[in-house]
């Protein structure tokens, strides 16, 4: 009989899931009806449907983009808004290797043991990386909400198509100073470090450069702070300089920063 409860729960929810669906093109990347697949086991289909009950947002259209440790979903809210969800997979091995961002951070300091602990404490510290920068006016996505392993903000694109990465697009000299001022701003109204600072992890729109992945963003008690800072500023400094962009010192800059 629980079986059966179950059953009929569970496809109750995959319905919520892909009804109401936007019926413009969807652009490639995206299948209809794929909504609800390996990647969504059934406690991360239970929290999407309490974000629906909750108004959070009213469906989802489908895929985006997918990586070892997350898979990034175009939902919609009940105003026609888009909104990014990350999920993060729980499965995944890989986050073990992001102990050393939030071990000696002050901000979390209680670590449970367990896979699904620490995924459901990063989708929790990548949240409160964003509310920092959003709030020291700092151009990332607008952080909406989290819960467990879904975390919910601004899609930063038009129509579920992601805005084009940093990586793909040309570059000038006004994109490496927005790059320095960004990561100065960090550190000194957010108070963070990025620690995955690179063009893997900046769109470049209309309106300047957005910084996302803020997952692994520490506090600048951490003890490795500053080693983050410089890694930071070399990833993105030697970016640009394939690109042929003129780039200043890398002890200036971090010096600039830190003083």
């Amino acid at each position: 009989m629980t079986d059966i409860l179950s059953k009929k729960l569970e496809s109750k929810i995959d319905n919520k899931l892909i009804s109401k669906r936007n019926r413009k093109h969807l652009e490639d990347g995206f299948k209809k009806g794929k909504v609800v697949n390996e990647v969504l086991d059934k406690p991360t289909v239970m929290t999407l449907y309490k974000m629906i009950t909750d108004h959070i947002i009213a469906y989802v259209n489908g895929s985006i983009s997918a990586g070892k440790e997350s898979v990034l979903f175009w939902g919609v809210d009940e105003n026609d808004g888009n909104v990014a969800l990350k999920i993060y997979l729980v499965s995944t091995s890989n986050f073990k290797k992001r102990e050393p961002y939030i071990l000696g951070d002050p901000r979390f300091s209680h670590v449970k043991k367990g896979t699904k602990n620490l995924v459901y404490l990063w989708a929790k510290k990548e949240f409160k990386n964003l509310i920092q920068c959003y709030e020291a006016g700092i151009p990332v996505p607008r952080p909406l909400h989290v819960t467990n392993n879904v975390l919910a903000m601004e899609f930063i694109g038009n129509d579920g198509k992601p805005a084009k990465l940093l990586l793909n697009s040309q570059v000038d000299e006004n994109d490496y100073s927005q790059a320095i001022s960004i990561l100065k701003d960090l550190y000194k109204k957010a108070k963070l470090v990025h620690g995955d600072f690179s063009e893997y992890n900046i769109f470049k729109t209309e309106n300047g450069l957005v910084v996302f992945d803020l997952g692994s963003g520490v506090d600048l008690r951490h003890p490795n702070a500053q080693e983050f800072l410089k890694r930071d500023i070399n990833n993105i400094g030697r970016f640009f300089n394939k690109r042929g962009i003129s780039i200043e010192d890398s002890d200036e800059i971090f010096e600039d920063i830190v003083k």
